[in-house]
């Protein structure tokens, strides 16, 4: 499932708002361990576009 949301946030990743909502969709799905693998990729692919976003979005679930 990681693997898969991996490709649908690349695919989405220049429409800010669904790249957003892909995000969160993809925390409802994943369990913790897969969450914080999300956490470094999408920080490593995407901080220079979207930090604050993702910053946002992971610290409102408690990952740090």
């Amino acid at each position: 499932m990681l693997e898969l949301q991996k490709l649908v946030l690349q695919q989405v990743s220049d429409q800010k708002e669904l790249f957003k909502k892909e995000l969160l969709k993809s925390l409802k799905w994943l369990n913790s361990e897969e969450i914080v693998m999300l956490k470094e990729w999408v920080l490593n692919q995407f901080s220079n576009r979207y930090m604050d976003m993702i910053n946002e979005t992971f610290y409102g679930i408690g990952v740090s």
